[in-house]
This record gives structure tokens, sequence and C-alpha cells, in this order.
């Protein structure tokens, strides 16, 4: 994590005062939270809407950190304390954590995507961790705060960096990018996440370009190549890309797919047909682990190892974890956010695991849809396999809609809820052992309570 004196950080930053009293005194790491503040941290507050956090300026500073920044329009700082006076906390948090980047060796790679983003930084760090010394976004700190942390956080001895950067409106990707100078960009594919912001998936797309703004001179962009609406705008840049995708026309695609109840089976084109098994359930994810490998090689990495790396992939939490409920059955929890496209992919999975006595499909409102929300809702409904699925269980009102769409084909098991005890309790009495349970929804709907609930 970063370690600077003062005078360092007064020439990383923009200064509003005198720092000379307390120059020689050193920070190590930054913490935004006053409750967390760890020996030597520079405290960075920030005026909130119910909470101030100049307001616990001085106790942090009592529990150990070094200096805290104080922003001019908070008024007269606390006297005789190691006050860095700064125009903006965010700004300067910014500012520090791109000036911390470019002090350092490390390469930088940066991830962004409608869906599938953090499984591609995950999959991408433990490729990298094969030849050098990694680290990456943990959690969601992926946004205009979350990244400038994790970068103050690197080691100074840090390789690569493996980032991934979130949005949800224009000009925030580009704003994350500059801070962090990738050498190497992916953008995992457009959906429809954030069509309430933008518009359109032609606005996802333009926002999801943005991240090319920061990239360095010769680096490359890896992107999904059977997205018209990047091959179209990509097509008429001067950058470097390299694609992954289904189809030849690549320049990574898969030779061999074959799924089983544990993950899939897997060859490409620039492996020389070397099988992997990719321990992580969904085909969709072959596609993501493909994106990870184009960004492997272009960092030297030598991909004749990398089933080492997949046998070795930490995920990031409610991603297709798959554990054992109170009954026996297999809870595939997937419900830390949704889209149509994601959704989509979740339900193909479940249509296609073989093996198990009932499927059960738990679907919850999938958020940030704008004015076509019902009807994505809808289509949802209408897309389900109800021949290969046994029961369709939902939560909100939202996926009432969906419910609605898929009852009017007759399948006589799907089930809407607004309550959660009354959906466990369906559960409850619908689940029995050697069963498949899957759950999908966006993550304002915490269908993780019910996974709890089932366990």
């Amino acid at each position: 994590m970063i370690k600077r004196t003062l005078k360092q950080i007064e020439n990383m930053i923009t200064v509003q005062n005198d720092l000379s009293t307390f120059s020689s005194l050193e920070i190590e790491g930054v913490c935004i939270d006053s409750r967390r503040i760890e020996k030597g941290n520079l405290f960075i507050p920030f005026k909130g809407e119910r909470m101030d956090g100049h307001e616990f300026v001085h106790q942090a500073i009592e529990d150990g950190a070094s200096a805290a920044l104080w922003e001019k329009s908070a008024g007269e700082p606390p006297a005789n304390l190691p006050i860095i006076v700064v125009d903006n906390s965010l700004q300067a948090l910014q500012d520090l954590a791109r000036s911390y980047r470019q002090q350092l060796n490390a390469k930088v790679v940066g991830i962004t995507g409608s869906n599938g983003k953090t499984t591609t930084k995950d999959i991408a760090a433990s490729l990298l961790s094969l030849q050098y010394k990694v680290q990456k976004t943990e959690g969601n700190y992926n946004s205009h705060i979350g990244l400038p942390l994790t970068i103050l956080g690197m080691e100074e001895n840090t390789e690569v960096m493996v980032l991934e950067m979130g949005m949800s409106g224009k000009g925030e990707i580009a704003e994350l990018t500059h801070i962090a100078s990738p050498e190497v960009v992916v953008i995992t594919n457009i959906g429809e996440s954030h069509l309430q912001d933008l518009g359109s998936r032609e606005g996802i797309a333009q926002a999801k370009l943005e991240i090319i703004e920061g990239l360095t001179e010769s680096g490359l962009l890896v992107y999904f190549g059977e997205e018209p609406l990047l091959v179209e705008r990509i097509r008429s840049l001067s950058i470097r890309a390299e694609t992954f995708g289904k189809e030849k026309g690549n320049t990574i695609f898969p030779t061999s797919l074959e799924a089983n109840q544990k993950g899939t089976f897997f060859s490409t084109n620039i492996t020389k047909n070397q099988s992997f098994f990719l321990p992580i359930l969904g085909e969709h994810n072959v596609l993501n682990t493909m994106a990870a490998m184009l960004v492997a090689k272009e960092l030297d990495v030598h991909l004749e190892q990398a089933q080492q790396a997949l046998d070795n992939v930490r995920l990031t939490g409610m991603r297709l974890e798959t554990v054992k409920g109170a009954k026996g059955e297999t809870i595939i929890n997937d419900a830390y956010n949704a889209s149509p496209t994601s959704t989509r992919a979740a339900i193909d999975l479940l249509a296609s695991l073989k093996g198990y006595h009932q499927k059960v499909l738990v679907l919850g409102d999938m958020l940030e849809l704008g004015t076509e929300e019902e009807a994505f809702h809808t289509e949802i409904g209408n897309y389900i396999p109800l021949e290969e699925i046994d029961y369709v269980m939902t939560y909100g009102p939202l996926a009432e809609k969906l419910a609605e769409a898929a009852n009017m084909r007759g399948h006589g098991k799907v089930f809407s809820f607004q309550n959660k005890e009354e959906l466990v309790q369906r559960m409850k009495e619908t689940i029995q052992f050697g069963d498949v349970v899957l759950f999908k929804a966006s993550r304002g709907m915490k269908l993780e309570e019910v996974v709890e609930k089932l366990m």
C-alpha cells in the first residue's frame, strides 16, 4: 500500500495549507471509514447526506491515523494536527491514486462490460499469477471511490494490477481509466444494465468504450467480437485490438465444449487444442476465460500452464456459488446482479444441467432497465424452456410479469411471490434431495436471504 511522507504527498496532490511542520511524517495506506482506521493511515473524510466525515477527523487521528485530509469548504480545520487541506476530498483521493499508479512499475489491466467483468477479472488475475505478483479489485471496489482505494492499496512490488471498472452513467469509465492508465483493457459484452441511465444499448456501448481513453500508447483492447455495437465502432479506430467469441473469425474461439455438473471442458484455437477444465458453471464463462487468456497472452504468460490457474480461481461472492441445502439439494447462488443477458445465460445453464431430480429456477426483479423494464421481464418469461425446468418461482413486482408470461404457456408450475417468507415456505415444501435450485436477481432484491433460510 502507499507509503509516503506528507512532503511527498504535497507533490502528488494540490494542497492548500502549509505542511512544513509535519513534512517528514509518513502515512501508510488510506481509509475513508473512521471506524476502520489502522495505524499510520491517511484518513479521507467525505461529506454524506447523513454524516460529515470531517466530524471524525480528530478521533481518527487519536485512533492511529497519521494524518487526514480536510475539505476547504468544511471550515477551519483542527489546530496543531497533521491536516492536509484540499479543495475536494474525492478529487484529492483520485489524484493521489493517479500519481501513485504512475510512480509504480506495475502493469494495469482494466476490465469493464455489462456482464461477466467480475468473473473475467478473477480468472485473469489467476492466470497472470502464474508468472507475476498480482493484485486485483476486491469485492465491488470498482467505482470512482473504490478504484482509487484499490490502487492505493497496491503493494509497491506488485507487477500486475487487475482492475474492474463499473459505471452507472456516461463519463464514469473515462474517469476511472484516466486514473488507472491501463496497458490492456477488456470489454466483456454489451447488455441491458443501466438502460435507465443510458437510454439504449448504443449508449451503453459508447460508455463502455470510454475505457480506451486511458489506454497507454500501443496498449491492447480485448473485446467480444460478436457484438455488432462494438465491432462497428472499433473498426473505425486506430487501436490494437483482439477478439474472443464462439465463431472462428475471432482471435480466440473454442474448438470444443463439453459441460458437466461441475464445469466445462474446452479447448481453443490458440492453445493447440489442449483441453482445459473450467470449474465454474456455465458455458458463457468459457467466453470470460478466453478473454482472460488473451490478456495473459499479451503479458507473455505461457497458456500451457493455464489449467493450474483455472483450478485456483477464486470467484467474488454470489457469482455461481454452489452450496448444499438442508435437504441435500444443490443450490447455485448467482444473485449478485441480473440483466436480461445474464439471466438468459443463467437459465441456459440450469436447463443444460443433467443428473438432478428436479430443476427449480428462482428469479427476482432485474433492476435499472428503464422504461422497458416490464417488457424485458415478459421476454424472460417467454424465454424459459419450461420443458427443461420443473418449477419457476419469482420474487418481486417486476418478476411477477415474468411469471405471468411463463404461466400463459400452460406449464402449471410457475409461482410468484411478493413475500420472502412465503417463497421460502413454498420452496421447502417443493424441494427434495437430489434437486438443483438456481437463484438469479439484481442485488437489490437480496435473494441471499432466501438462500440462507434453505441452508
